[in-house]
């Protein structure tokens, strides 16, 4: 070898780029989608996306392969998966690589359950029918009617429906067992939303991806004041009614941690963290007008709206004005809505389609534009 070339470190590692993610429900996981959605973008990778006009994979329904968007020809050729459906193994596999990464993310069913219930308040009879989260949680099965499990299910195990599995079954030991070693089984990495910094890291490190891949500005949180305080028997109380959830969410916790420590140790995340929250102000300082996330009604930018649901006031980010064009298309990346971003990506990859519709003016209309 020629002594240039043993100057050069050996890397250690290719980035990932076949990759699922099973976005869960109001576990920041629109946020981790807008991380993949940009890496997809850099990597200029095939992204499965909804079939038609839809902006999930058939969400509620388990997943079955024709709920992606030219599926019969593309066949396994995807690279990245991401946007809401509900598990189904065999039916992903059929879409995704033979080597493709498998990962999701939990959040504690306390505060999951609280802001489920503010974001589905109007979509769900068992939250619909009661005054306040509190006043639900002091008797959930007064509201909550097996007969309306399909409406019902952000009520109930929300996690443990998406991943595939009967949110109203019974806590059974061997049962819940026998689901969390399938679901180690189905998936190489599963993050906890209640660390997201942290978890951004790990996956940065176990996909050998670069830090500005992982950098994120939050997306679609709410305003504080929609936030009920949930009083201490309720948060008892969701333990029990969510059992399954807790099970999940307790032992992935775990999980969590011990990878951390195998893969990168405390030290090191530490210093990672610290990085990555650096620059991500950075980046807020070079992409935002205000230092925050803004409520719905101060978006100057119609076409940057978030989705807003329920009693919710889902925020949005207002861009600086005088950005040069390769500048503002990265920030306008980082704040763009899952609704906006799926329809781009799909007007993008799918161009002789109908183009998906948000309802709200176009940030840009075609590629040509970039």
């Amino acid at each position: 070898k020629s002594h240039e070339e043993l100057l050069i470190p050996p890397t250690l590692c290719h980035a990932k780029t076949n990759v699922m993610f099973l976005k869960t429900h109001k576990t920041a996981s629109s946020t981790v989608l807008n991380i993949m959605f940009r890496f997809a973008e850099r990597y200029n990778l095939t992204v499965a996306l909804p079939a038609g006009q839809l902006f999930h994979l058939g969400y509620p329904m388990t997943f079955v392969a024709h709920f992606v968007e030219g599926f019969e020809t593309i066949g396994q050729n995807y690279n990245i998966m991401c946007n809401h459906l509900r598990f189904n193994p065999l039916e992903v596999k059929r879409v995704m690589a033979a080597n493709t990464f498998y990962f999701s993310i939990l959040r504690n069913p306390i505060p999951l359950l609280e802001s489920s219930y503010i974001y589905y308040k109007h979509n769900v009879p068992a939250f619909r029918s009661s005054k306040n989260v509190n006043e639900f949680l002091a008797s959930p099965t007064k509201y909550y009617h097996p007969a309306d499990y399909r409406e019902n299910i952000y009520a109930r195990n929300i996690m443990w429906f998406d991943f595939g599995y009967n949110n109203n079954a019974e806590d059974d030991m061997k049962y819940t067992q026998a689901v969390l070693e399938e679901i180690e089984q189905n998936f190489h990495l599963i993050l906890i939303a209640d660390y997201f910094d942290e978890s951004m890291i790990l996956l940065k490190h176990v996909l050998c991806w670069d830090l500005d891949d992982v950098i994120y500005f939050k997306l679609n949180s709410r305003s504080q004041d929609t936030v009920q305080t949930l009083s201490p028997e309720s948060k008892e109380q969701i333990k029990a009614w969510c059992s399954l959830d807790w099970k999940l969410y307790l032992h992935f916790n775990q999980s969590f941690w011990r990878r951390i420590e195998e893969t990168i140790g405390l030290e090191v995340l530490e210093q990672e963290v610290d990085h990555l929250r650096t620059r991500q102000k950075e980046l807020m300082e070079t992409c935002l007008s205000e230092q925050e996330a803004v409520r719905k009604d101060d978006i100057r930018n119609r076409a940057l709206l978030p989705f807003q649901s329920g009693a919710a006031n889902i925020l949005g980010y207002n861009l600086k004005q005088d950005l040069d064009n390769r500048t503002l298309r990265t920030c306008q990346k980082m704040v763009m809505p899952e609704l906006q971003y799926t329809s781009y990506l799909y007007a993008v990859q799918h161009p002789h389609k109908k183009r998906k519709d948000v309802g709200l003016p176009l940030l840009w209309t075609s590629r040509q534009e970039e």
